[in-house]
């Protein structure tokens, strides 16, 4: 067997699970693992950030985007909780992220001696945040707990993991055996569950889907299992792109909304279903099926009348096979539809910004948003055609997060478009990485919305507390002048007309860029994004919550 140090053995488990690229920034407590990697022969290479939410960002941006496990490495401490948004982001968007995090000597640890960057409990708090956490305690065990860490990862829903070592044992030498990769579980097909589902489907009148993120992987089957049913996809935020928008079932959040009132089955997949089962209301009359690889979600909210637990390509190909020959959809989808249409006639200047991003981005370029007014509208009306081409927050929704989310998208897909966008308020939170875009060559362009204020929050002061402003007026450099400054092409407009303009010229350098856009207040699109509760609340069907 060979005679490898931890950090080598580290490096070669990543390669043999087809890890090249790791997000990091160098401290001392991870010397030993950078020093491997330099001596990879360039098998592995590293993309440094200026911080560590930045890496551990991109990490996660790079998941998003390719469904692949990615890897990103930080010192422990200050340098674990600076990366820690960002791993509590990929929890909640089940996104196999691999955190590498460095720890105080192996004989200091949780024995408050005060060694730089002592953290106690890291491992507890690893493990708060991720689906799995352990501590490497030399070579050997290395390739070992890095399989069964990216096996953890990919298996079922994914999740990040987290694996930390010590700063003497990174350096550590002694025989290595390598382990093969672990393939990803996953809980099999029960054929009479898939029977029960397909008796309800044969009974509803009315159905509906509601897809989430969780059915990226099955966007083909999922197409097809709808148009045989004749039911509506409903989609948001990170759903988005599941099935093609633009498709004649494809309905977005309000529209799911008011289709929910009549709809005699629900069937739920790849998705929570928060704010249809917490939100819109549910009752005996809605039958209910849950399809989901994680069993814990199953029953979340109310118990489905069928849960199917497994892959959901593989519970939609089973389900496609089984129902009765197709049907007609509902046209209420097309009425409602347009009754969207009409209300987004009103939500300007945002969506005649959307349509310029949308006209100079490539059906297969990928538009990452910040949390900002902008993309709350997009969230329901930026047209996307496949899955992983729209990133977005879900539920942890975080402000600040979109300029490291794309420069991982764009370091994963170097061929592809990426557009971030993002408020002044949200962009200056990683707005330094404008030097690591210039340093790696990223082609990622910014556009920037400068309102000179949380725009938001200003919004609900206003309408909620008497116009008592505070804490919400910003203070900007000008951007394009900023964004000069690190060597990024930049431009400043102030229309739709003028952004596609410059949006096209920047995509077309593949260089990084920046466009600044200069705006007022926008209108509120808040009555589309909170749903009403159309149907009652039958005792005998109440949620499972508190």
């Amino acid at each position: 067997m060979p005679r490898r140090t931890t950090g080598e053995a580290v490096v070669e488990a990543l390669l043999a699970h087809g890890i090249a690229t790791l997000y990091a920034l160098p401290g001392v407590h991870n010397d030993h693992l950078f020093d491997a990697i330099a001596r990879s022969d360039g098998r592995m290479r590293i993309v440094h950030t200026r911080h560590e939410q930045t890496a551990a960002y991109m990490a996660l941006g790079a998941a998003l985007a390719t469904g692949k496990p990615q890897a990103f490495s930080v010192v422990p401490g200050p340098g674990l909780l600076n990366a820690s948004a960002a791993l509590l982001s990929a929890h909640g968007a089940g996104a196999p992220v691999l955190a590498l995090v460095g720890q105080v000597p192996s004989f200091a640890i949780d024995r408050g001696l005060g060694h730089l960057h002592e953290l106690r409990d890291q491992l507890g708090l690893l493990g708060h945040l991720t689906k799995f956490a352990a501590r490497i305690d030399g070579p050997a065990a290395a390739p070992g707990l890095v399989a069964r860490a990216l096996a953890e990862a990919m298996s079922g829903r994914k999740r990040p993991v987290a694996l930390e070592c010590a700063i003497d044992v990174w350096g550590r030498a002694a025989e290595v055996a390598p382990v093969a990769p672990i393939p990803p579980a996953c809980p099999p097909l029960d054929p009479d569950a898939v029977a029960r589902a397909a008796a309800l489907i044969a009974e509803a009148k009315r159905p509906i889907i509601v897809a989430g993120s969780g059915a990226h992987d099955a966007s083909a089957e999922l197409l097809a299992f709808a148009e045989k049913i004749g039911a509506p996809v409903v989609t948001y935020r990170r759903g988005r792109g599941v099935i093609p928008t633009t498709h004649p079932l494809a309905a977005s959040l309000p529209v799911g909304n008011r289709l929910w009132a009549e709809a005699d089955l629900a069937i739920g997949v790849g998705t929570r279903m928060l704010q249809p089962l917490s939100v819109w209301g549910t009752d005996a009359k809605l039958k209910l099926i849950r399809i989901d690889i994680d069993a814990e979600e199953i029953a979340r909210f109310r118990h489905p009348d069928v849960a199917i637990v497994t892959d959901a390509a593989v519970a939609l190909t089973a389900l496609t096979a089984t129902v009765p020959a197709r049907r007609e959809p509902d046209p209420a989808i097309a009425r409602e539809q347009a009754r969207l249409t009409e209300r987004l006639a009103r939500q300007e200047p945002q969506m005649g910004f959307l349509r310029a991003i949308r006209a100079a981005l490539p059906e297969d370029g990928i538009l990452v948003e910040d949390v900002t007014q902008l993309a709350f509208v997009a969230r329901v009306a930026f047209d996307v055609a496949a899955p992983r081409r729209y990133i977005a927050p879900g539920y942890q929704d975080n402000l600040g997060w979109g300029y490291g989310i794309a420069l991982g998208a764009q370091e994963a897909c170097r061929d592809r478009a990426v557009v971030c966008v993002a408020g002044d308020g949200g962009f200056m939170y990683q707005a330094g990485e404008l030097a690591t875009a210039v340093a790696h060559n990223l082609p990622l362009v910014a556009v920037v919305f400068d309102d000179g204020a949380f725009g938001n929050v200003r919004r609900i002061q206003q309408q909620q507390f008497g116009n008592r402003l505070i804490a919400s007026d910003l203070t900007n450099p000008d951007f394009r002048q900023f964004a000069e400054s690190f060597g990024v092409r930049a431009w400043k407009v102030s229309d739709a007309e003028g952004l596609e303009s410059a949006l096209r010229e920047a995509l077309a350098a593949r260089k990084p860029g920046l466009i600044a856009v200069r705006v007022g207040e926008m209108p509120s699109p808040w009555d589309m994004l909170v749903g009403k509760r159309v149907r009652g609340m039958d005792e005998a069907w109440r949620p499972n919550m508190p």
